[in-house]
């Protein structure tokens, strides 16, 4: 593939993915890493992405399911009411992970005054413990994604590596029967690093949420332990996850 093809056609890729990582580009297009790289840099140079480790983001994705605005003006009611029941799950003095999300917003703002520790890549929840003495608040450090306030890479990784949590507290981008997916694959690694240091895995998702099938599979529904999501959750959904070992929660 010619040189003015290739960068066409890596211009309309990065219209619409958020996020694709250097390894894709090689096997999508056959080309060498060094050719790759170059592309990308030139792309940058014209504003179109940023290079990150690993691979590049778009500065000009038109998908918006890691808009971290979008996402909190969206079913305010229901993420409100699993925020308070994922709480309310937890014990006082634990060590507690929470990840990114509007979902996961809602249930730091339950957790404000509690004797926790809470461990966190996500800018918004630890701003909710801003005037609050406890819970103690670590940030995992990392790269800062646009738009979502979220921490990802190699340094949160790192981070969550020398780490053991009581429970992690996860949203999630999809739920279906492949288990729990995401449009991202630079968030895979985080949220399999939080699954992976915690004893108790709890996901919260309102019911927008399941039959959404994102673009990466992350974990299968036997890796959590309990899911809460809200009562307008369909007979079909809530079928879905009674063959696992999951407890359900309806808020």
């Amino acid at each position: 593939m010619k040189s003015a093809e290739r960068l066409l056609k890596l211009q309309e890729l990065f219209t619409t993915r958020e996020f694709v990582d250097a390894e894709s580009l090689i096997g999508m297009f056959g080309a060498s890493e060094s050719t790759i790289r170059r592309d990308l840099i030139r792309l940058e140079e014209q504003g179109l992405l940023k290079r990150v480790h690993g691979g590049a983001i778009s500065i000009k994705a038109h998908d918006e399911t890691l808009d971290f605005g979008r996402l909190a003006g969206s079913a305010p009611a229901a993420k409100a009411r699993i925020g308070k029941a994922a709480a309310s799950l937890l014990k006082d003095h634990q060590t507690v992970v929470l990840g990114t999300g509007s979902t996961v917003l809602e249930v730091a703002r339950c957790l404000v005054g509690r004797p926790l520790h809470v461990i966190t890549n996500s800018i918004p929840v630890a701003e909710v413990f801003w005037d609050s003495k406890t819970p103690e608040v670590t940030l995992t450090g990392g790269y800062l994604y646009p738009r979502t306030g979220a921490q990802l890479g190699p340094i949160c990784e790192q981070m969550l590596d020398s780490i053991h949590a009581d429970v992690a507290v996860l949203g999630i981008g999809g739920i279906t029967a492949v288990g729990l997916t995401d449009s991202n694959t630079l968030i895979m690694g985080t949220v399999k690093k939080m699954i992976k240091r915690a004893r108790k895995v709890i996901v919260v998702a309102d019911a927008t949420k399941f039959g959404h099938n994102g673009m990466v599979r992350i974990a299968s529904l036997d890796e959590i332990d309990i899911l809460v999501s809200d009562t307008s959750l369909s007979p079909e959904h809530q079928e879905l996850i009674a063959p696992h070992s999951v407890e359900l929660l309806l808020a």
